[in-house]
Formats: C-alpha cells, structure tokens, sequence
C-alpha cells in the first residue's frame, strides 16, 4: 500500500462510497449501519444474510444498491418446490436449423447475475439450498458436466424471516459459516417511520444515479486486499476468535454459555471486514475498532449458544459484546 497510485486510490474510493451512500438514502430511509455492512462485505467479496421481518425494506435495499452500482441484478424467490436446476440452469432440446437435428442448450438460470437475492433461503430443502451455496462458494456451476463461469463481481444476499418458522429448512452450521456477515435488520425509530410512509405513498419516486460500474469494483475489491494490517490488529482478531472456544478458553462465561466457537474462516473475515471498513473510510489501514465493528456480523451465526444461554435469555450477541469488553 506504499505506492502512490493505491493510496490515491483509496481516497477515490472513499469518495464514490460517500456518493453511493448519499445515493441510497434517496430510497432508503435509515438502515445506515446496514448499508455500511453490505458494502463491507461486497467489498471484502463476501456474502450475507439478512435476517429480518417482513416490510423492512430488504428488497428494496439490495435493489437500490444494485442500480446504484449498476449491476445485473435477480430474485429468487426460495419455495418447497424449486429445484436446484431452478437456480442454476437446465439444459432444453431444440433443433438446429443447419443440420436438422436435436441438440442440447444450456439455459442459464437467474444465478447469472452480479446481485443476487435469495429471499427466504430457508423456506428450501437442503439439495437447493446446497445449490446456491456451491455458486457462491465456487463462483460457477456444474450442468451437464460442464462448467459454466459466473460473471463477477458476484454478490449473493440470503434472507430469512425470524418468525415462521414452521415448515422451513435452517441451514447448518457448516453452510451458515459461508456467509461472511449475519446481519440484523431492526424497526426503524418513529420519526424514520413517518417519513417512510411518507414518501412511499406520494404519485412520484426518487431515481438514484448509477456511481460505479462492475470493473470499477472489481478494481476496489483488489485494492481492499492490498490493504495492510500490523501484526497487533491480526493477533487481536484471531484471539477473539479463539476465546469463543470453550477448550481453548479460561473465561467461565465462554464454558458456561457456548457449546462450540467459531473456526478459522471467523478469523478471516474479521480481518477482510476490518481492510473493508478502513477504505471505506478511506483509512490506509485498519485499527481494533474496525474488528469490533464487525465482529458482532461475523461471529454472530458461527458461535452456537447451549440451552443454559437460552434459559437465562442471553442471545449470541450479548456473548459477543461480552467478550469484546
């Protein structure tokens, strides 16, 4: 990060993020610390899942950030019934004109988009949802024996609603782990509330301008990785992580709440949300307080709390601003 052109870089990033933002909160009303966290993680290219009720604007938002950024975006709406060719493709029979006969196409599916929406992931069975997961994971998919490439840069954002919860599929730990950041979306505070219904009942809606394109921010992606970290940063990450196990912790609140602690991947995404968060702000490394900033999105959905937490009402986020303190 010493070379003049990376830290002129930097300061253009933070600048468009600024626009972007400002962009947003045309459509968006509130929801600051969630579009900070969704930038984060696009561009530390990480995933997310949204976890929310119903009416929190979840749609909207990842919507608005696409147009905003001026990607191809899709919906998926997750059902009992879709298949996993659904998401990715199948392959049809057609004639070729030339020879006069049948042969195989490859018909893409809407996973071939830069912004994904997996709404309600886990109203699915395993065998879809392992679908999506392979996607983001490999970015391609397998038909046919063939591979097909995904276009980046490729964003998947899953949502759940906490709720209903009858007649849905949770997703295991081993794929929740996945997902970069869990993040929450809460009701918006009276005065946001007003306005929200204010503006969405008027004849008229708020165009957003399109900031960054798809190269731009593939070319900012790699920049966050040439983001520097000091050794001092990286050691309070990876002990953060390694006190939410209970065999490698002395703390008795660690034994007495968590049945088992986050893995390595924890540790990473930490380190990528940090480098993300500091160029956001257009800071040329990140500090302790840019882990901690993330920290609550990333462990959240890779700590598994025992049934004494749920007895005495303490949720994995009081665990983890616990152990922050």
């Amino acid at each position: 990060m010493s070379e003049v052109k990376d830290s002129e870089l930097l300061l253009s990033f933070s600048a468009k993020i600024k626009e972007i933002r400002k962009e947003i909160s045309k459509v968006i009303v509130g929801q600051d610390d969630v579009v900070e966290e969704l930038l984060i993680s696009l561009f530390a290219k990480g995933n997310c899942l949204l976890i929310g009720v119903p009416g929190l604007a979840k749609t909207l938002l990842i919507k608005t950030l696409s147009d905003v950024l001026d990607l191809q975006f899709s919906r998926i709406q997750f059902t009992p019934d879709l298949m996993p060719g659904d998401i990715s493709g199948s392959e049809v029979i057609e004639d070729d004109m030339s020879t006069g006969k049948k042969v195989f196409r490859f018909v893409k599916g809407p996973i071939f988009s830069n912004i994904v929406l997996a709404d309600e992931i886990n109203r699915t069975p395993p065998k879809t949802q392992a679908a999506l997961l392979e996607a983001m994971q490999e970015h391609e998919v397998t038909a046919a024996g063939q591979n097909y490439k995904l276009s980046e840069p490729f964003f998947v954002l899953a949502t759940q609603n906490p709720i209903e919860q009858e007649g849905t599929y949770p997703l295991p730990e081993a794929q929740l782990d996945r997902f970069m950041f869990n993040i929450w979306l809460e009701y918006p505070s009276a005065k946001e509330e007003v306005e929200i219904v204010r503006n969405t009942t008027l004849e008229t809606y708020n165009k957003v301008n399109k900031i960054m394109a798809g190269e731009e921010i593939i070319k900012f992606q790699n920049l966050v990785r040439r983001v520097p970290v000091s050794d001092n940063v990286l050691n309070y990450a990876v002990n953060l992580v390694r006190i939410t196990r209970p065999e490698n912790s002395d703390d008795e609140f660690v034994k007495k709440y968590i049945d088992y602690g986050a893995g390595p991947r924890a540790s990473q995404y930490l380190i990528l949300g940090a480098k993300s968060r500091a160029a956001l702000f257009g800071r040329f490394t990140p500090d302790i307080d840019d882990v901690k900033a993330v920290a609550v999105s990333v462990l959240r959905h890779r700590i598994v709390s025992n049934f004494s937490a749920e007895a005495e009402g303490i949720s994995t986020k009081d665990i983890i601003n616990k152990l922050l303190k």
